[in-house]
């Protein structure tokens, strides 16, 4: 026994460093190792090679947007310009986001008066095109789909002192809500939460490139590559970003608007606008929102667009069904279900916001309801047991303990949402679920599965907090929730937009819609199954056919009164884009199919059709560039750089990467290991003492 005890300790010792610190060791010193082989400069930042030796100014980035809104569709063109300070030849990865709605459809690579036009390829053999260029000394760009908000720009072989453009172009369709027109534009990715055991070993040395501060895990197989470093914002700002709007919104406007930035606003004679960033140095740490409010006659009640591509009609349909307020005494009382982020990444103004948010909510409930109060960040903590009547002492408790919440620790959101989803016993109550967050998770899909599998009768809410929320989780849980979603980025918008919502709870939703057509297969209609639709939103609809119909038929149902509708299509507008739109449309209908048990080599091949004949970028299809001739000679080495991004606007650094750290459980796993060591070695000491 007194010769194993030695033995047991250094045992001990070994399994504490292989299996709690080894693997996640790189997790928890992420940004100390970004800072070991990341220095600045005058020139920019240097990123060291593998040896260590020579270091190599990474490039520089700056942003164009160039957007044309005409009506209901928006065409952007975003040129990323990748400029090379150093002397020697360099390749740049940068993680960016794109609106989670956005049909990727050109890519253009510029090399002084030259253009190159990307080419769709299924993406292990667009990678593979891209990596022989890369090779040979050619110029070549690639586009890559990590999510459906979050791309991978490449570019491999920019030449000593020269820049390289990057245009990439996208459509996507406007959002009308509430009497007014909505366009978010994403800047940053912000820091996504990592769960998870890690798939393999990182060195302590400069990540690979490409790769982020976070390893790929069991729960989120691509994390490196949706966690690019982050700029810590004592060393200032990165990505100058512009922004050119010419907005043609075919009604007359009471307002045109945006929370998130200061705008200059020049209207022309033919009602247009055009709309810039009043500061010229605006950088990318912010999404950007634009709002545009029409007059109270002009406000539209149906759209009406198609376009023939490939010997197939293609619709667009946008309607406006009747907005009939329910008679005080049909009112059923509500259970609502407040879940609200606590974790390091709401630290600052988001938590501020939210909390204001959470307030004005509970100023909304009436003696009727019912409510509870759930929030999460590495644990789940209810305020009550389970729903209590909304008097007015509970709801002076919850204000109480929501005047005392901190932001600290993981973003452990799956707990909190099946939490969430539990109870609800009580039929009389409509049962609904106000999820207040950033949503900055890599693990989406695992909360898109619960919510398909438990929605049941409940209806979830989501509001996007802070200067860069994920609007992808926003959008997609509100829509497996059956409810909607909204953004809340500056304290200035805490009242309108809560009040607005609180409209939408406060009132039936449209439900049961379905559409009566003489087309032979639904499959074509999207989105399929139709969504429920709140007080003020619009039916919106694409639709492909061998041909068009005349007419269709509308349903619905709100509370217990059925509605109809009849809309014509025979004088539709012919409009280029439409069968874009609708292909973007499929392909996400598709892949939420692929959290349900479904041949997924069917899926995958289906998704691949459409994304090739519409030319969009998709999880499986990706855009690349090549220049033909190659420029970089042999004896020249290329230095890969993975691009910094800016920490979104509000956040704070050391809440989320310094200790203890949000963006990965790491560690406390850390700490577990070194309180096991110690208590190992102190236990071998008393051994020791008493031979």
């Amino acid at each position: 026994m007194n010769i194993r005890k030695p033995r047991v300790f250094l045992l001990m010792f070994w399994l504490t460093n292989s299996w709690i610190v080894g693997p996640l060791l790189p997790s928890v010193t992420a940004e100390s190792n970004q800072e070991s082989v990341v220095k600045k400069t005058e020139a920019g930042f240097f990123l060291k090679t593998s040896a260590g030796k020579v270091s190599v100014p990474a490039p520089l980035l700056n942003t164009k947007v160039t957007m044309t809104i005409s009506g209901l569709i928006a065409r952007t063109t975003v040129s990323q310009q990748f400029s090379n300070p150093s002397d020697e030849w360099v390749e740049g990865v940068y993680v960016f986001p794109l609106p989670e709605q956005a049909a990727v459809d050109h890519l253009r690579m510029k090399i002084g008066g030259r253009i190159i036009e990307g080419q769709i390829q299924e993406r292990a053999q667009a990678k593979k095109t891209y990596a022989n260029a890369k090779a040979k000394g050619q110029r070549a760009s690639l586009l890559e789909q990590e999510r459906s908000n979050i791309f991978t720009s490449s570019v491999a072989n920019i030449a000593p002192h020269d820049p390289i453009t990057i245009d990439i172009e996208y459509q996507e369709v406007v959002r009308y809500d509430q009497g007014r027109f909505l366009l978010r534009f994403p800047m940053v990715v912000g820091p996504r939460y990592i769960p998870g055991r890690p798939r393999t070993i990182h060195s302590r040395s400069s990540p690979q490139p490409g790769q982020g501060w976070a390893p790929d895990t069991d729960q989120v197989p691509d994390a490196a590559r949706i966690t690019p470093p982050v700029q810590h914002p004592e060393n200032g700002p990165l990505n100058p970003i512009t922004m050119h709007i010419d907005l043609a919104p075919g009604l007359l406007l009471q307002k045109v608007e945006s929370p998130t930035h200061p705008i200059t606003i020049t209207k022309q004679e033919t009602n247009t606008y055009h709309i810039t960033f009043q500061n010229p140095l605006t950088y990318a740490d912010r999404d950007f929102e634009l709002i545009w409010t029409p007059l109270a006659v002009e406000k539209p009640q149906a759209t009406v667009f198609s376009e023939t591509y490939d010997g197939n009609e293609y619709l667009f349909l946008q309607l406006m069904p009747p907005a009939k307020p329910l008679p005080s005494q049909e009112t059923i009382p509500r259970e609502v279900i407040f879940v609200i982020d606590t974790s390091g990444s709401m630290a600052g103004t988001s938590l501020a916001q939210a909390k204001a948010a959470l307030k004005l909510a509970f100023s909304r409930l009436t003696p009727k309801d019912s409510f509870n109060l759930i929030q999460f960040n590495s644990g789940t903590h209810a305020l009550f047991s389970h729903s209590q009547p909304a008097s007015a002492r509970r709801i002076q408790r919850a204000l109480h303990y929501v005047d005392h919440l901190k932001a600290e620790g993981g973003t452990e959101m799956l707990p909190a949402l099946v939490h969430a989803l539990s109870g609800g016993e009580d039929a009389t109550r409509f049962r609904q679920i106000v999820f207040i967050t950033d949503g900055l998770i890599g693990n989406e899909e695992a909360l898109f599965t619960i919510l398909q599998r438990d929605i049941g009768q409940n209806r979830l809410f989501t509001i996007g907090i802070g200067s860069a929320p994920n609007g992808h989780f926003m959008r997609k849980a509100a829509q497996y929730g059956r409810g909607t979603f909204t953004y809340i980025g500056t304290a200035q918008e805490v009242q309108d937009k809560m009040s607005r919502l609180f409209h939408k709870l406060e009132h039936p939703a449209l439900t049961d819609i379905t559409i009566n057509t003489p087309i032979s297969s639904l499959e074509d209609v999207m989105p399929n199954p139709l969504p429920d639709l709140y007080v003020g939103e619009p039916l919106t609809i694409a639709l492909k056919a061998s041909s068009l119909p005349p007419s269709i038929i509308i349903r619905g149902k709100q509370g217990e009164t059925f509605w109809e509708t009849k809309q014509s299509l025979i004088d539709s507008q012919s409009r280029s884009g439409i069968a874009v739109h609708w292909a973007r449309q499929k392909i996400a209908q598709l892949m939420d199919r692929h959290t349900r048990n479904e041949d997924q080599n069917i899926l995958r091949q289906q998704i691949l059709n459409i994304a090739m004949k519409h030319h969009i970028v998709s999880r499986y299809t990706s855009l690349v560039a090549v220049d033909v001739t190659p420029v970089r000679p042999e004896a020249h080495t290329l230095h890969t750089h993975s691009l910094k991004t800016n920490l979104p606007h509000g956040m704070q650094y050391e809440a989320i990467f310094g200790w203890p750290q949000t963006a990965t459980p790491a560690t406390l796993y850390l700490i577990l290991g070194t309180f096991i060591l110690w208590i190992t070695w102190i236990c071998s000491r008393q051994h020791l003492a008493h031979r």
